[in-house]
């Protein structure tokens, strides 16, 4: 893997939903706030729909790396793979590779993946249609929890933590 360690980022509702209709079950300021100091600096990638999903699109001071099927795809401010491998190769940036979604690269890259960066929403999302694969508790080791309450900017509880994958 030429030296690059994967990781994922993601926030996982009770049910295992990552997404409902192209977009975030819910806004977390908190969870968003979370997500770009562990992502900023560092080579992201992406599928081409999570990429698509992005307000504004390419996300600023990161290395936005699109995975895609469509050999026609372009965008300013990205650099196009066509495998997580083709990736983790054309990653520039120093510290991890981060996966930020969406579910089919989790599925892919979940193999490779040393930390998962996990925010857990403390509610369940009966309407979602997207799932993360499911987490082998056996092949992991939890950091210390770091729970939060609902608050005006944060609808639901949420939890912060890191998953290290045992040796």
């Amino acid at each position: 893997m030429m030296g690059k360690t994967l990781s994922a980022i993601v926030a996982i509702a009770q049910n295992g939903a990552i997404g409902k209709n192209g977009d975030l079950l819910c806004h977390l300021s908190a969870d968003l706030k979370h997500f770009k100091a562990l992502t900023m600096g560092h080579s992201i990638v992406m599928g081409r729909r999570t990429f698509e999903s992005l307000p504004k699109g390419a996300l600023p001071g990161r290395q936005n790396i699109v995975i895609t099927r469509n050999p026609d795809f372009s965008a300013p401010d990205v650099t196009i793979a066509h495998s997580v491998e083709e990736a983790l190769q054309k990653a520039e940036l120093p510290g991890d590779v981060m996966i930020i979604g969406g579910a089919q690269i989790y599925r892919a890259a979940l193999p490779m993946v040393h930390t998962i960066h996990l925010t857990r929403v403390e509610a369940s999302f009966p309407e979602a249609d997207t799932f993360f694969p499911e987490i082998n508790p056996e092949q992991w080791v939890a950091s210390p929890e770091e729970r939060h309450d609902a608050d005006e900017r944060n609808p639901f509880p949420y939890t912060f933590l890191t998953l290290t994958r045992k040796k």
